[in-house]
């Protein structure tokens, strides 16, 4: 057998875990891996346009798998640029390994080019595991675990490689005293409750007469679960942002969304229940959770560092969201008295009548809220759908109405700007036969996602379903911030901070040759989409959009509305237009037969 160097046998331990992409970008840091990775033989390689992007296309491709990502970069810089992906790894619970390289062992420590304190700076983002390759003995097991960690824990890890051993000749880890041998593969348990605490849960929820349920991303593989839990207690469910795709919107008992983007039905919700159970979710704002001894709580969640935390849960169990509803199911008494349900029901049927009456409300040129209305009418069944942070982000919360089997996430709890397009990417390369939709703000797109394109014209064509939707909300104006100003701050928009340059995003599109279409009135949305969804190629849909409709929450403050109409007397010359088109937003939430 040929003798193989450890960057080769590096990409033949990552097949045998069965990784089939990375995410990377080249540099004189990986030149072993990366001439390893010109035999063709390792898993196919995705070159991105910066390291951010490679970080967050594994993280996308983790989302969206469940299974590990994993992203390369180079020494110093390179390994610098993947934080901000890593973090958002992290914060949002997902497996991602990244692969950096480093100065060779023997410049290490003499203030060499690029040579960059990597174990110290990936320290804290890669807490759980973060180790350096000195030896090839070494590798097997720190990769292994590196796998295994990010798996077990949904948390990023980090392996770092000098540029020389990259080049040294493989050599497994014997018998002897301090070698470390490792092994392939993993079965993970079935992580199930303990009874005692679903007998005290079930007396609990028995007893309420108001059941609220609110749900994470951890609820996902438990949806049937879910349904059934809820039909017995008569309760209307919430989602957490991140659990928006774990139960379907259609179902007439899902308030949706809850938080600073929620909706009006989970906040009434939260506000009239007795009786609280979260399953899968660690969602942060207690503030929009029932007041402290206004319900009887009990929350559900896999991870032990995470269960207890934002509300006084009376039981607190540690399990598997299946599992725990399998044993619940059985002990749960079904509440003859409807009448909570079917007030809930009634207010989600009112509440997306309010949501299609608002996106119709004629704007300048275009209402944002239609661009995702006008969407969710058509989303196809097998859709994964990415939203950007900031304005988009309220209405994917609140407009998009998910049936089953769509997909969709975005940056949770980073909430960092960039992630829509390199996410689609990365669920592209998981999933080439699905549809994927990318939802930015043109702030945003110009961070990052213009030059992403470049990524996506390069590989569209090996994907079995060529359909990528970009769509950007083309107002000039980050949006977002300049909202958070009049409401937080009553302070009137400030241009030099606030305007964007105007861009061609369509025009950029069509140079790469992908499909682009701009969209400057809101009768041309519904085709513009039709042809969008349809078409033979990734498209972009640049829409002219409205940058004074407010995202206005449902749950919004006095306070919030007092230091809105502050930054309009403080001489916001925007005043005029969003005053207007927020009192047109609004009314349709009063109209009678839309609010009770």
């Amino acid at each position: 057998m040929a003798s193989q160097n450890v960057a080769e046998f590096l990409l033949e331990r990552l097949k045998a875990w069965d990784v089939t992409t990375v995410f990377g970008y080249p540099g004189d840091g990986i030149n072993g891996i990366v001439t390893a990775l010109g035999s063709g033989t390792g898993p196919l390689f995705v070159q991105s346009r910066h390291e951010e992007m490679s970080a967050f296309e594994a993280v996308g491709y983790a989302k969206f798998t469940g299974r590990v990502g994993v992203c390369l970069a180079t020494s110093g810089p390179g390994a610098i640029h993947l934080l901000n992906g890593l973090y958002d790894a992290k914060l949002d619970h997902v497996p991602v390994v990244a692969i950096v390289g480093q100065a060779a062992r023997t410049s290490i420590g003499g203030s060499f080019q690029q040579e960059v304190d990597l174990t110290s700076l990936f320290k804290d983002v890669a807490s759980d595991y973060v180790q350096m390759v000195t030896v090839p003995e070494q590798l097997p097991n720190v990769l292994d675990r590196a796998i295994r960690v990010a798996s077990a824990r949904r948390a990023p890890t980090a392996v770092i490689i000098p540029a020389d051993v990259q080049e040294l000749e493989y050599s497994a880890p014997g018998h002897e005293m301090k070698m470390v041998p490792s092994s392939l593969g993993i079965s993970w348990p079935d992580v199930r409750p303990d009874m005692d605490g679903v007998r005290r849960a079930a007396e609990i929820l028995n007893k309420g007469q108001k059941v609220a349920m609110l749900i994470g991303q951890g609820a996902r593989g438990a949806a049937e679960e879910v349904k059934q839990v809820a039909e017995l207690l008569g309760a209307g469910v919430a989602k957490a942002l991140l659990g928006k795709d774990s139960l379907p919107d259609t179902l007439p008992f899902v308030t949706g969304s809850i938080g600073l983007l929620g909706t009006r039905p989970s906040y009434e919700m939260m506000r009239d229940c007795d009786t609280l159970l979260t399953i899968g979710s660690s969602f942060p704002y207690a503030n929009f959770m029932p007041q402290a001894g206004q319900a009887r709580a009990v929350q559900i969640d896999i991870d032990p560092t995470m269960i207890g935390l934002r509300y006084p849960y009376e039981v607190n169990l540690v399990a598997d969201a299946g599992e725990a509803l399998r044993a619940l199911i059985p002990l749960l008494v079904r509440k003859e008295d409807r009448g909570w349900r079917e007030d809930i029901e009634g207010k989600v049927t009112k509440w997306w009548d309010s949501m299609a009456s608002e996106a119709m409300v004629e704007a300048d040129p275009v209402n944002p809220l239609r661009v995702f209305s006008e969407c969710s009418d058509r989303l196809p069944a097998s859709a994964i759908v990415t939203s950007d942070s900031g304005s988009a982000a309220n209405w994917y919360a609140r407009q998009l109405r998910f049936s089953a089997g769509v997909r969709g996430s975005l940056s949770g709890n980073l909430a960092t700007m960039g992630p829509a397009v390199p996410y689609a990417i990365g669920a592209k390369f998981a999933y080439p036969d699905r549809p994927v939709i990318a939802f930015e703000g043109d702030g945003a797109m110009q961070m990052n996602g213009l030059a992403e394109l470049i990524t996506v014209s390069r590989y569209w064509e090996q994907w079995a379903d060529p359909r990528l939707v970009v769509v950007v909300l083309h107002n000039n104006d980050l949006n977002q911030v300049t909202w958070e100003l009049r409401a937080f701050s009553g302070s009137p928009t400030i241009p030099m901070t606030q305007e964007l340059p105007d861009v061609d995003y369509a025009g950029f599109a069509a140079s790469l040759g992908l499909g682009a279409i701009a969209v400057d009135s809101p009768d041309a949305l519904g085709s513009a989409w039709d042809q969008a969804l349809t078409a033979t190629r990734p498209t972009v849909l640049d829409v002219r959009t409205d940058p004074d409709v407010p995202p206005i929450p449902p749950h919004a403050t006095l306070e919030q509305a007092l230091n809105t109409a502050k930054s309009a007397a403080r001489g916001d010359e925007h005043a005029w237009d969003f005053i207007k088109e927020g009192l047109k937003i609004k009314a349709q939430e009063l109209l009678p037969g839309h609010r009770k």
